[in-house]
């Protein structure tokens, strides 16, 4: 399987190829509505991260990016080859009327194995690291909070970061819905995704 997936990984990199320029480009800063909050997270890629949380009730946008790293501006390519520091993020704006942190949190430690240090099933490097970037003081005493109560259900140590959110780089284009833009049609979608959201018991 892992080479199955490896080799899937760079057929979507030789796809970037043949892509309009505006894809490529980075999609904009998402909007944050008067009295939503924002939280960062990362769990493996993106389109997997962004796939789950787009469905959750009280989330008004999930925006695949980077996040953590030392390189202005990363690209995709750049990003991919773990020199820059970054991780695969999603940042999470959402409704505290309808949802909170602690219960993003809750889908957080569901949607991937926070026990695995910087990898996720056959995606491998420290741009899959798990991670949450908080954005405020109460976000991190919740964040930590989650993550000891989530210690529980799981017998190795959980190895997921809790830090400072810094510059957000959203990703480009292309990336941005990834899966509902081609469940249909790429491997990775069927293989990766699909599964991780039948697993959760969601659209898929």
């Amino acid at each position: 399987m892992k080479r199955v997936l490896v080799i899937l990984a760079a057929a979507v990199l030789a796809s970037c190829h043949a892509m309009s320029e505006e894809e490529k480009k980075p999609a904009p800063q998402p909007e944050v509505p008067e009295n939503a909050e924002v939280i960062t997270l990362g769990a493996g890629c993106f389109w997997c991260v962004e796939a789950v949380f787009a469905q959750i009730e009280g989330v008004q946008s999930a925006t695949s990016g980077y996040m953590g790293g030392t390189t202005e501006s990363p690209t995709y390519q750049q990003v991919c080859t773990g020199e820059t520091g970054h991780a695969e993020v999603v940042q999470i704006v959402f409704d505290p009327a309808k949802t909170s942190a602690a219960r993003i949190l809750d889908w957080f430690w569901e949607l991937h194995d926070p026990t695995t240090l910087n990898r996720q099933g056959a995606d491998v490097g420290t741009q899959y690291r798990s991670a949450i970037f908080y954005h405020s003081e109460e976000q991190k005493k919740v964040a930590e909070a989650s993550k000891e109560a989530a210690q529980k259900e799981f017998t190795d140590p959980i190895v997921t970061e809790i830090t400072p959110a810094s510059t957000f780089y959203p990703a480009e284009n292309y990336h941005q819905d990834f899966y509902f833009q081609n469940k249909t049609k790429n491997p990775y979608c069927r293989a990766v995704i699909e599964p991780k959201l039948r697993k959760l018991k969601l659209e898929h």
